[in-house]
């Protein structure tokens, strides 16, 4: 028998709640908690499931006190409302039938039906809210200790019930995975262009999520192998992914936090429209769009004035555009871009009348206050007596 260590998570008194309000034997802790727990990883999310239907969850609930939001309860999810932190709770389910983008489901009663519809089997194991007692139908135990990303069942079959698991299995693979499993990545490969037919939102949430990992690249480099990156982006060529690679190298020099959207923005040339046209594609969303569009127009001048890049773009764009450069990006630790002082109505003060005039040599001064490096307001008080002498 094999028990769960105890952790932060499963000395909270808001799940002891839970799991009483649900009955301990009706219901266990399941997926990424259990799964990171026995690594010893911070565990994100809390879910369980249960062998209640969605409305006596909800009943349990509010009797005792307990908010609960109905988040997918077609498919039998309905989210707890903690004072921790929200728990996803999902009744026993079986597939009906599948489509590669969506289930038709039927509530279960079996612990083991449950876990055979699930992706991966590190992420079907299940743990007793009382005892911490793990239940392990597929093996997933010994995978988990081998490293092994391990679909359940046969892969391809798997891959056709949902074809986004290829995505999932290469984000799993990056995360837990030591070898490569011949069987999953050939049903990756076979079936790579099943992606075709799903939404781009899922694509790119699952894309995004392999960008952010510590190091990407050696999954890149196999879902390039497979075919998969061909299908999701076909921008990226093999000179982006070694574009990928400098670029994580340059984020670890300078103990940079990864941003998804910054190494995306590595396996796409450096063309504005086309970064507009990807982003689209991938429906991100408006501030994302407008950081990739940004990374994209980076040139080679950008390290030459790069405070002068992040006054004009903001600092994080200028961190993308030098790292993706391969420029330094100390100049800009520490700094904040500062406000331009001069105001146009001490231009007029000094007789020039509103107008033109007055923003061309607000303009002009701003220009050399710029490429100065942003000197002090003495400074500026000579660049405008300069200005205004040339008029």
């Amino acid at each position: 028998m094999t028990v769960l260590p105890e952790a932060d998570w499963t000395r909270r008194a808001d799940l002891a709640l839970l799991a009483e309000t649900l009955g301990p034997d009706f219901m266990r802790w399941v997926g990424g908690a259990v799964r990171d727990t026995l690594l010893d990883i911070p565990v994100a999310d809390v879910d369980c499931a249960t062998l209640h239907r969605p409305e006596k969850v909800i009943d349990l609930c509010r009797a005792a006190g307990i908010r609960t939001v109905p988040t997918g309860i077609d498919h039998g999810t309905v989210t707890a409302i903690l004072d921790e932190g929200p728990v996803e709770i999902t009744t026993l389910r079986r597939d009906v039938s599948t489509d590669g983008r969506r289930a038709t489901v039927a509530f279960a009663d079996d612990w083991r039906e449950d876990a055979a519809r699930r992706d991966f089997t590190i992420n079907a194991l299940y743990a007793h809210p009382k005892t911490l007692e793990i239940n392990d139908f597929f093996g997933g135990l010994d995978d988990l200790a081998a490293r092994r990303v391990r679909f359940i069942g046969d892969a391809r079959t798997r891959i056709r019930e949902d074809h986004l698991r290829i995505l999932r299995y290469f984000r799993f693979q990056a995360r837990f995975g030591r070898e490569v499993q011949d069987a999953a990545l050939a049903a990756c490969t076979e079936l790579a262009d099943t992606l075709k037919g799903i939404s781009r939102e899922r694509v790119a949430m699952e894309l995004l999520g392999i960008l952010a990992l510590p190091d990407p690249v050696p999954t890149v480099r196999l879902m390039d192998k497979a075919g998969v990156l061909r299908v999701i982006l076909p921008e990226a060529r093999s000179g982006e992914i070694a574009a990928l690679d400098r670029l994580v190298a340059q984020e670890h020099e300078y103990a940079v936090a990864t941003e998804a959207i910054r190494r995306l923005a590595a396996l796409l040339p450096p063309v504005p429209s086309l970064a507009e046209t990807v982003a689209a594609r991938l429906r991100l969303s408006k501030q994302q769009r407008a950081r990739l569009a940004c990374a994209a127009a980076r040139t080679k001048q950008d390290a030459e004035l790069p405070r002068a890049l992040a006054y004009h773009e903001g600092l994080a764009c200028a961190r993308d555009r030098l790292l993706l450069g391969g420029a330094s990006i100390a100049p800009l630790d520490g700094w904040e871009a500062p406000d331009f002082p001069l105001k146009g109505g001490t231009i007029v003060a000094r007789g020039v009348a509103a107008g033109p005039a007055v923003a061309r040599i607000m303009r002009a001064v701003e220009a050399r206050w710029i490429a100065e490096d942003f000197p002090g307001e003495s400074r500026i008080e000579a660049l405008l007596a300069e200005e205004l002498a040339r008029q």
